[in-house]
């Protein structure tokens, strides 16, 4: 199985022409910038009409406009990953979105501990914690910016791969533990540039 992965486009996914081939392609959250319905069904419409078998995507801290939403009619092979599984070919894809409303409460923490244990794909918003996940703090130091909460299920459920977004500055991928791990981040650090799509093969 071949895997497309993007993340963090926030709002500029009409500018990724002539993606490559692949049998599934994911979003890790982060299509929108402002996080206004405007953008999210733009996105929504853009990701239905792409030409692969199967389309997933879930949501990041920017598209808190689908908090709590329930999205209907979308494609048959498009799938809306939040706190739910899908399985395709025999393997189980597990989405965890990152909405602030969750984040600030026990709520995250809640969702996270849901993951299930035969998960083959996880894809969460956020790193695991030391993990494709360093970027600038304010004094200019490099700290990690991931989730010790996932790290922590990640090493307990060992999925085929995780795919994730959120740190632009570390978009790409690495194995590690036997894991495939991608930052699918297209946005670069200062969101001027496109990075390259991510291609993941299970």
């Amino acid at each position: 199985m071949k895997i497309l992965h993007l993340s963090d486009t926030h709002g500029t996914h009409h500018r990724l022409t002539e993606l490559p081939k692949a049998d599934i392609v994911v979003h890790s959250g982060d299509f929108c910038m402002v996080g206004e319905e405007r953008e999210a069904l733009d996105f929504l419409n853009w990701i239905c009409d792409l030409p692969y078998n199967h389309k997933i995507f879930i949501c990041g801290n920017h598209d808190a406009c689908l908090h709590d939403a329930n999205i209907d009619g979308l494609d048959s092979n498009v799938h809306f990953l939040c706190n739910s599984d899908i399985e395709i070919e025999g393997f189980k894809f597990y989405g965890v979105p990152m909405f602030t409303e969750d984040c600030i409460s026990s709520r995250q923490t809640h969702n996270y501990a849901n993951i299930p244990d035969d998960t083959d794909i996880l894809i969460t918003h956020s790193p695991a914690l030391g993990i494709l996940d360093l970027d600038d703090s304010v004094n200019g130091d490099f700290i990690h910016y991931g989730s010790e909460e996932i790290l922590q299920r990640v090493m307990k459920i060992h999925p085929r791969a995780h795919l994730f977004g959120h740190v632009h500055r570390q978009h790409g991928t690495m194995e590690q533990y036997g894991i495939i791990f991608s930052n699918g981040a297209i946005m670069n650090d200062d969101y001027t540039k496109l990075n390259i799509p991510n291609i993941i093969e299970i």
